[in-house]
């Protein structure tokens, strides 16, 4: 028997998130019949609205192509500004980008996480980040508990590991991935194909413990693609889409119904939700397209049978009457938006009965652009979710069994249910927190407090630790620098020992000089997939404001200036006494210093905006060919023409190289005589030229590589601002 309804009592549905209308429209280019590129504007998501209930996890599902993820990101926030419309709240509060990133966190398909730290030691760094007031001891409680909840304490202390090292395996990866991101107990909580890659053992643990986070109390809301029959039983809340469009939305164990309304029969042992979305893709390749299975959900209305659908459909079926149209021979349009020009207008007729009392404005269940304004209530009725109360006589679904979620019945409410409901029922008693994970989830989204858990000089600490165990545990990016300007020191030493003293051993001491600053452009080149590969861990952490872009430029280039300075300085001492050059030993020590972080600075930040190391390989050798061609070694800036004149002022390698032969040329001493016997003295080299004799200009030198290395740094700060962010356009 089922349930007697109250329409009278409001439904409690505090904390849950709402969404409406939300539309994100993008413009495409298209092939027209005469081979002409034509610009249309097309619909992603089309007018979609719904909720998604806390302590559940609602799961969005469709055929490829569906628009899951673009859903999922339009509720996460990571849509830009403007290109988004509708309207998304939780508890009653109009949820903006920036609240919701406060409140939620965000687990992308790909595990971006850091392969050379340990279980551990990650969730330690997100604790760090995300728990700032916490104390050391507390951090490390809560970090032991996380583990423990996430059946990782095995791994406790392994590796996560890459393809080159072996770490823990696929599933405990993605556990981990989700746990750095609740360890600060989010409201909402977001995945996006959480199972994806994983064998059906791993991907049932891992959903398994989603489960476990949404019955602590946080809303949970995934995309997956064809899960298991175990992990169906693990889903509460159930959306459907198609082609941008709402094709069901409710509890799982409601789709055969769903299914029975549209005349669909779904065939023995096969799955209710696997059977819908077949419906859905062969209307989709029919001329109805999916718009038929839309106008169900919008207006419950039978869609027109397909090819062997036909026998499957009794020609006196009716609807329900809470979801049939009034007024006789009524005709409705349903067009297509979202789809290309290839879509297709569907005609849908009805014939009903007259039904005065039909109100108008909640006919179509989704339309909300009279009601969503109103109460929670008024919602839930006007998309057609009937609040029952709830009573100890009922029987309990396989769905709503488990504490901590909304319970869903398969018993039909007055034996004629509505087109998208289940038997709908809310108790706040319900929300249980039987673990760790929601604590109440101290911070409500309604006071979010700072934006960022610590400071600037928090933060920087943090990530400085951090950056230097990854160094520690990956010594081959330092090493192998070191080990290349090592040997490349010892090769040049032996060369150019004993230089002539003349013409000839004047121009092997400035070909010397040349190619020390062309050694040390190309020593960073290695930065560019080092930093590439880092990237996608900076996005995925900063986009839930773990910490700020300035801190994580800030804490980059602190950390790796002493590896910097002991680079330049065993390739100084090797050079230096080997070939006996004069000047100050500190001033050419600083010179390879600043020679290596401009250079550094300028690899960072060409790295910052290329999509992949091929084409950030390909910028920077372009850059070393044209900084190397206008250095003043072929030319110098007088003979150079006009219209380039400014390339010798921006190369990068223009300064060390004046700066080294100052250093080695600004004396009376001679180095060796010209053809007509006369001596070549220091100063007359470097009038020659065309570089200045004033010793007070040398540190001018170190001045302007430092500013370019500070301008570089800046112009990388901005890059990960404007192009580091994991949002659609």
């Amino acid at each position: 028997m089922g349930h007697v309804v109250d329409i009278g009592k409001p439904v409690n549905y505090t904390g849950g998130l709402e969404f409406s209308s939300l539309t994100y429209r993008v413009t495409k280019k298209i092939k027209d019949e005469n081979g002409k590129w034509l610009s249309q504007e097309v619909d992603l998501l089309h007018q979609i609205t719904g909720y998604a209930p806390k302590g559940c996890i609602t799961a969005v599902m469709g055929p490829s192509g569906a628009g899951k993820s673009t859903l999922l990101d339009g509720l996460a926030g990571r849509i830009a500004s403007g290109s988004l419309r509708g309207k998304v709240s939780m508890g009653g509060l109009d949820m903006s980008p920036s609240l919701i990133k406060g409140s939620s966190a965000y687990i992308m398909q790909d595990d971006r996480l850091f392969p050379m730290l340990t279980v551990y030691e990650t969730f330690m760094f997100a604790a760090d980040f995300r728990l700032g007031s916490l104390s050391r001891t507390e951090k490390q409680e809560k970090v032991e508990r996380l583990i423990e909840q996430l059946g990782l304490s095995s791994t406790r202390n392994t590796y996560i590991g890459d393809e080159g090292t072996r770490g823990v395996s696929g599933g405990e990866r993605r556990r981990v991935s989700i746990g750095v991101d609740i360890i600060h107990g989010p409201s909402l909580l977001f995945l996006d194909e959480p199972t994806s890659g994983l064998d059906s053992t791993s991907a049932h643990s891992v959903i398994e413990k989603v489960h476990d986070i949404a019955r602590a109390g946080s809303t949970v809301i995934l995309t997956i693609h064809q899960p298991s029959h175990r992990i169906q039983l693990l889903i509460d809340h159930l959306i459907i889409l198609a082609r941008g469009q709402l094709m069901y939305q409710g509890a799982p164990n409601d789709v055969s119904h769903h299914l029975v309304r549209m005349g669909r029969k779904v065939p023995k042992n096969e799955s209710s939700i696997e059977h819908l979305i077949d419906v859905i893709q062969q209307y989709d390749q029919s001329e109805l397209g999916v718009e038929a299975v839309a106008a169900f959900a919008l207006t419950g209305m039978k869609p027109p049978p397909i090819g062997a659908a036909a026998h499957e459909m009794s020609a006196s079926t009716v609807l329900p009457s809470p979801a049939r149209p009034s007024h006789r021979a009524k005709h409705q349009v349903v067009e297509a938006q979202g789809r290309d020009k290839s879509s297709k207008r569907l005609r849908l007729q009805t014939h009903a009965q007259d039904d005065t009392g039909f109100d108008h404005s909640v006919r179509s269940p989704w339309n909300t652009s009279k009601s969503w304004s109103a109460s929670r209530s008024g919602v839930l009725q006007s998309i057609g979710f009937s609040p029952a109360r709830r009573n100890d006589h009922r029987s309990p679904s396989v769905m709503g069994s488990s504490p901590g979620c909304y319970a869903y019945s398969t018993e039909i409410v007055q034996s004629t249910p509505t087109p998208h409901s289940s038997d709908y029922t809310v108790n706040e008693n319900d929300y249980l927190t039987p673990n760790d994970f929601a604590h109440d989830i101290n911070h409500s989204f309604h006071d979010l407090g700072p934006k960022f858990a610590n400071s600037f000089f928090s933060e920087t600490w943090i990530l400085m630790r951090r950056n230097f165990i990854n160094i520690m545990r990956t010594p081959e990016l330092f090493l192998s620098r070191l080990v290349v300007l090592s040997a490349m020191g010892i090769m040049m030493a032996t060369m150019f020992l004993h230089p002539k003293e003349n013409l000839q051993g004047i121009t092997n001491r400035l070909s010397f000089f040349i190619f020390t600053c062309t050694l040390f452009f190309f020593s960073s080149n290695d930065a560019v997939p080092a930093f590439i590969q880092e990237r996608f861990v900076f996005i995925r952490e900063t986009s839930h404001n773990k910490y700020r872009a300035s801190s994580y430029t800030i804490a980059g280039l602190v950390t790796y200036l002493p590896f910097l300075a002991l680079q330049a300085a065993v390739y100084a001492v090797i050079v230096w006494f080997a070939l006996s050059l004069r000047g100050p030993f500190i001033y050419f020590l600083v010179i390879l210093f600043m020679s290596l972080l401009s250079t550094n600075s300028f690899v960072i930040f060409v790295s910052s905006v290329v999509p992949n190391y091929i084409l950030g390989y390909a910028a920077v050798i372009a850059f070393t060919a044209l900084f190397f061609l206008f250095c003043g070694y072929f030319l110098n800036s007088n003979d150079m023409p006009n219209y380039w004149k400014w390339m010798n002022y921006v190369s990068t390698m223009t300064y060390p190289y004046e700066g080294l032969l100052m250093n080695q040329y600004q004396t009376n001493e001679s180095f060796g005589k010209d053809p007509l016997g006369r001596d070549v003295t220091g100063f007359g080299i470097l009038k020659s030229l065309n570089i200045s004799l004033d010793p007070t200009k040398k540190w001018e030198k170190v001045y302007i590589m430092l500013g370019w290395a500070v301008f570089y740094r800046i112009l990388f700060y901005i890059a990960l601002r404007l192009f580091s962010k994991n949002q659609r356009k």
